[in-house]
This record gives structure tokens, sequence and C-alpha cells, in this order.
């Protein structure tokens, strides 16, 4: 076969088959697998939306000549490092300077970042930017600057709004944080290090991500710095979605992941510190924690979900209502409770006054629960802790690991509850689920303990190959710990 005759018999191969030919540049090209577009350019974005972003400073008056000056410097870096709070320190006095010469002076607290909402010069920012303030600058793109009145700010939310005197300012449109998805650009324009209307870029990482605080954050890796914090977050649309207010960091500086408080809350409490001048949110006078996997299946429940009722105020809405300690919260004014974080801020959006129904499940059954939300405020702390027995040395702990007494009738008085009974020693599988002499066991697999002898016996029917929740109270708070069965 000559080289010719090959390359024919090749090419046919190639590009002919069922009755159908093929050009080679269709076979060149590559198989379509969806719209490709380009980076986007943020450039007429920035024009639009940078002009009603703001660099905010503050000052606060010290005592020159007193140790006051810079005595909160370990405080400060301590919030430097958890809300990357940029600024200069106080400067201590003089040593030595003589009493007459110690005199108030204005010096440079910190600088952040704010955006400004209303023409008539209404601005957002971190409650923590302006927080210990005695004056507030704000100074806009265009080198104007303002003296800001400080007209209320919220600790939880780590929201402040400020107003400022002026009339046609640039201002900024407000989205909808509801609609935002993971993977959709967002840029950030602030004030890192000092360094006025710089812009960074990335995409949002998580939509509800919890931190600890009052309220779901917005997580991006937007670089944000020291300065940034109070700044805006911005979509594609020109909107703001949120305010820049912390990042994970071990260092103080950034390193890949940012928060922003939803712009949505954010509204909800500037709409009523405008009105008000401060904030209120509904509160139940519980203490809650997660409901593990193992509590859920042995009590029931099927899967996780929900809020363990681990303390109960005296006296409070929720004890007015009927909530008791073991009781999980699994619904709030019909909406579902999949997670402990999603009822205080539901609660919290109540208004003060207002009636609710609760589903709790209790002893596996589900019970409605009519409650009148109250202010919220600083949660009270009942009873005292009475003191654990010494077990005898002959003295055997039942199968659990446990050995327990009875509780008084005035210690039940004291710490405000109906039953339960004294862990004076934990050994074995007991210690290993994280029991300790001094809790005091309220309940074991849905039925309340009265008594050492009746929790004894009923830990003697137990079946060795099932696990078994136990609701322990510690302190002044209760949680299910669940002792697994020998392997």
């Amino acid at each position: 076969m000559t080289s010719k005759t090959a390359s024919t018999i090749l090419s046919a191969l190639l590009f002919a088959g069922a009755g159908l030919a093929f050009s080679p540049a269709a076979l060149a090209a590559p198989v379509a697998t969806g719209t490709v577009a380009g980076l986007p350019d943020f450039a007429d974005l920035v024009d639009r939306v940078g002009p009603a972003v703001v660099n905010i400073r503050t000052t606060e008056r010290v005592r020159l000549g007193q140790g006051g000056a810079g005595a909160g410097g370990d405080e400060e870096m301590q919030e430097f490092l958890r809300r990357f709070f940029g600024g200069q320190m106080a400067p201590r006095g003089r040593r030595g300077a003589p009493q007459q010469q110690q005199e108030e002076e204005q010096v440079q607290r910190g600088v952040g970042s704010g955006f400004i909402i209303s023409e008539d010069g209404y601005v957002l920012t971190n409650a923590h930017v302006v927080e210990g303030a005695d004056e507030v600058t704000v100074t806009l793109t265009d080198r104007r600057e303002f003296k800001a009145k400080v007209l209320g700010a919220d600790r939880r939310s780590d929201v402040a709004l400020l107003k400022v005197e002026g009339r046609n300012l640039p201002f900024v449109r407000t989205g909808d944080s509801n609609k935002i998805r993971v993977g959709e650009w967002v840029i950030a324009i602030g004030s890192p290090f000092n360094l006025e209307n710089t812009v960074t870029a990335g995409i949002i990482s998580a939509k509800q991500r919890d931190t600890g605080e009052y309220l779901p954050l917005i997580q991006s890796d937007v670089a944000v710095n020291p300065g940034n914090s109070g700044g805006p977050l911005i979509n594609m649309r020109g909107e703001v979605i949120g305010i820049n207010s912390q990042i994970a960091t071990l260092s103080g500086a950034y390193n890949g992941i940012s928060f922003a408080v939803p712009i949505d809350e954010v509204l909800r409490v500037s709409d009523q510190i405008r009105k008000t001048g401060k904030v209120t949110r509904g509160r139940l006078g519980v203490q809650i924690s997660e409901v593990t996997r193992d509590v859920a299946e042995s009590l029931g429940l099927g899967r996780a979900r929900g809020a363990e009722v681990a303390m109960v105020e005296p006296g409070g809405p929720a004890d007015k209502a009927g909530v008791k300690v073991g009781d999980i919260i699994l619904k709030f004014n019909g909406a579902d409770i999949e997670k402990s974080t999603d009822l205080p801020r539901q609660v919290g959006a109540s208004a003060v006054g207002s009636r609710a129904n609760v589903s709790v499940w209790r002893r596996g059954s589900q019970i409605e629960l009519p409650v009148t939300i109250v202010e919220l405020q600083e949660e009270k702390s009942p009873g005292a802790r009475p003191t654990p027995k010494k077990p005898a040395p002959e003295q055997a702990p039942n199968a659990l690991g446990l050995h327990v007494s009875d509780l008084s009738a005035a210690q039940k008085r004291d710490l405000k509850i109906d039953a339960g009974v004294m862990v004076d020693a934990a050994e074995g599988r007991a210690a290993s689920a994280g029991i300790r002499q001094g809790d005091m066991v309220l309940q074991m697999n849905n039925v309340e303990i009265t008594g050492a002898a009746q929790f004894n016996g009923l830990v003697a029917r137990l079946d060795p190959k099932k696990p078994v929740a136990l609701l322990v109270r510690r302190e002044n708070a209760s949680q299910y710990l669940v002792i697994k069965p020998r392997s």
C-alpha cells in the first residue's frame, strides 16, 4: 500500500460514516459546555457607587499624664484582631509630668469606612467603628468633610447610624440580601490602613455563616483589612448587600475570609434607630443549645433539628407559657427551627408585646405553647449550686458509672427545678460522655427523674446495647448528654 493510498483510506475513516460527511473544522471544534463569560469589569460600577463611600475618623478626649490614656491597649488590640479596627493607640502621658500640666487633648482613635444612604446625609457604618468616640469626622471622595452625629448604635448587629448636615449628597442603593447567590461577584470599597477609596473584589462564599454572633453573616473572599470596617459590600448591580464587619484571622490582617452584616438586618436596625434612637428585640427568656444527632435519635426526633432548652428564666415569657428545660423547640410562629441559632433571630425580630406560638418536642410528642414576647434584656442567673456527697468506698456505681443522691426540697427550690438527682461521682461510660461530679440528672430517655432510687432502678432495666440520653444540668444551664453502649 502506497502512502497516498493509506492517506486516502485514513481520510475516509475520519470524515465519513453513517451516511454523514464531516469537515475537519467541525471535528476540531471543542464540545460546547455552556456559555463562557469573561471576567467582569468593575470600573463603571466603582464610578457609580464610589462617591457615596466615605472615610470615617474618630477621636476621643484623653487626659494627658494619666495612665488611663493608653490603659485600654490590650483590649483595643483584641478588638483589632477580632474586628480589624484600624487606628492609632491613644498616647500615654509624659512620665513625671506635673499634675497642673495635665489637660485633655483630642487624639485619633481609629479609622473606618461607611456609606451614605440618603441625599440628606444619613450614613451607615459598624457600631464598633464609632464606639467610645467623642467626635466623628466623615470625609467624601471629593475631600469634603463633615462632623457626624451618632444617632445610635447596636452592638448585637454591629450597626451604627450617623447623620451629617448636607444636601444633594451622593448615596447608594440597597439590595436584598435574601436574594444573593453563592459564587456571585461582589466588591468592597473602603479605607484599609487609611488608604481611602480602595476597591477589592471577590465572590460570595456563603450566605448564612454562623460566627457566634446574633445574626448570620455573608462570607466572601473579598480582601478586607483594618479600616475597611463599616464599608459596603456591593453586588454587580451597584446595590449594597452588606456592611463589611469581621474577618477570620490569627494575625489581624486579611487571610482570605471576610464577613458582612446582611443589609436587610442593617436596614431593620437603622430604621429603629432613626425612629426611636434605640433597637428593641423580642425575648423568650431561655438559654438554648444545639441538638446533636445522638440526642435527636434518643428522643425520637429522627434527625437533628430544633433548639434544646438548657435553661428557663424563672418568671420569664417561656416559663409562663409552660416551656421546660429539656424541651426541643421545633417551630416559632410556624417557622421551622433547623438550627438553634435560628430561634434567637426569629424571636428577636418579633414585636415586643406580640403573641407567638412555640412548638416543642417533649417526651415523644409535639406540644403547642402560646407565649407573649417581651423586650430583650440581660438574662437572670438562678440558684446556688449544692455540694455533692462523697460516695462510700464500698458503694459501687450503677450500670452507667454514676453515683447519685437525692436533692432536698430546699435545694430544688433554690435551683428552681421540680426534680432531679445529684451526681456524686462519675466513672466509666458516664465520665466518657462528659458527665461530672456536681452535675444534676433531670431526665433519662424522656423520663423525669424524681429520686436516686427511681433513677438507679431505671438504669438497671436499660438495654445495654442502646444509647441513653440524659438531661444534665451544670451551673445554670442544661443539656442532653448521650451515653453510648459498650463497644
